[in-house]
C-alpha cells in the first residue's frame, strides 16, 4: 500500500469516526410519555416534532433538524418524534393542530413553537431557545 493510499484510508477512518460521534451526540426517539417526562425532569433541551410520513413540509424539516442537531452547541438535544396519524393523544397533549409542528422545551418549560416552518435560521432559533444561557 502506498503512502498516499494509507493517508486516504486514515483520513476516511477519521471522518467516519467524526460522523459516528456526531450521530450519537443527539438523542432521537419516538415519543413516549415516560421518556419525555424523564428528559423534562433532568432539564434537557428538547425538541418535539409532530410529523407524518406523507407530509412534504415534514420531509423538508427533517434534513434541517438533522443538520442543526449535529452542531456541537446542540449535542445534548433530545428529539422526540410524534406521529401525527397514530399518536393522537400526544398530538392533543402538545396542542398540535397540524403535522409539521415543532415545539421546543428547556426542561418542563416550553420555549418556542412553530408550524410549517422550513426556514433553517428560524428553526435554529427555535432549537437555540432550548439551551440554557
Amino acid at each position: 500500500m502506498s503512502f498516499s493510499a494509507l493517508l486516504r484510508t486514515a483520513a476516511g477512518l477519521l471522518l467516519l469516526l467524526f460522523v459516528a460521534q456526531s450521530a450519537q451526540a443527539v438523542e432521537r426517539r419516538p415519543y413516549d410519555d415516560a421518556a419525555f417526562a424523564s428528559a423534562q425532569q433532568r432539564g434537557a433541551p428538547i425538541l418535539v416534532e409532530v410529523t407524518a410520513p406523507w407530509c412534504p413540509t415534514c420531509r423538508a424539516q427533517k434534513p434541517i433538524i438533522e443538520k442543526l442537531a449535529a452542531q456541537p452547541a446542540n449535542k445534548d438535544l433530545v428529539i422526540f418524534s410524534v406521529d401525527y396519524d397514530s399518536q393522537k393523544v400526544a398530538v392533543r397533549k402538545f396542542e398540535a393542530r397540524s403535522q409539521s409542528t415543532l415545539v421546543a422545551f428547556r426542561g418542563a418549560a416550553e420555549t418556542a413553537r412553530s408550524v410549517g416552518d422550513t426556514d433553517e435560521a428560524s428553526i435554529a432559533g427555535l432549537i437555540a431557545s432550548t439551551v440554557k444561557r
